[in-house]
């Protein structure tokens, strides 16, 4: 299966943006990814927030060209629920040794939160060089995230957390970041949120 799986970079570079998902109600699940994707926003990360979460990943793997993955990945045991739905990548928040190596020796693609130069190192030390800088915004956003980025030139980055379509174009125009993170792009009739993921799919990095 590994063989065939997308490298966390080419997920990253699919689309500017990566909705952030927090489904209550699993019968929405997949109605929402067929919009986002019909929007151009294919890769989507499903929280593990809610107790619907696991079904919610199971019912957007059936939308024809959306790429599923698994977010707020907190421990071991979340990622063993999330693999027997087979998320194509998962996300945390943050980074611990037990959980980053379990994800890396699984071979799944991996983005974990990284908030200071500790975080990004413990990350290398497992091989890393993708991170999710989080909360983007309340973290130092753009600058912090380029004085951070300067001594770890190999790293690449999707921010997450308090990022806007306004906001967006400032941090794609820096080249170490991929895509960003967003839950701006969900809200509203399913109309409405293929409007906003058309909008999110056209911003240029």
């Amino acid at each position: 299966m590994s063989d065939t799986r997308l490298s966390i970079e080419a997920i990253m570079r699919t689309a500017p943006v990566i909705p952030v998902l927090v489904i209550d109600d699993a019968a929405k699940a997949r109605p929402l990814a067929e919009a986002l994707v019909k929007g151009g926003l294919r890769v989507l990360e499903v929280t593990m927030r809610t107790p619907a979460a696991l079904e919610a990943i199971r019912e957007m793997k059936k939308v024809p060209g959306a790429i599923v993955g698994a977010g707020t990945v907190v421990n071991t045991q979340q990622f063993e629920q999330v693999m027997k739905e087979d998320a194509e990548f998962i996300v945390s928040p943050g980074l611990t040794d037990r959980l980053g190596d379990a994800i890396v020796r699984s071979g799944v693609p991996y983005l974990p939160g990284i908030a200071n130069a500790g975080d990004l190192m413990r990350g290398m030390d497992l091989g890393l060089s993708h991170f999710k800088f989080f909360p983007a915004e309340t973290s130092g956003g753009l600058k912090a995230l380029k004085a951070l980025a300067a001594p770890f030139y190999q790293a690449k980055f999707c921010p997450t957390g308090g990022i806007s379509l306004a906001s967006a174009p400032e941090w794609l125009a820096f080249d170490p970041v991929l895509c960003v993170g967003g839950s701006w792009i969900a809200s509203g009739s399913l109309e409405e949120v293929e409007a906003k993921a058309r909008e999110a799919a056209a911003l240029p990095r």
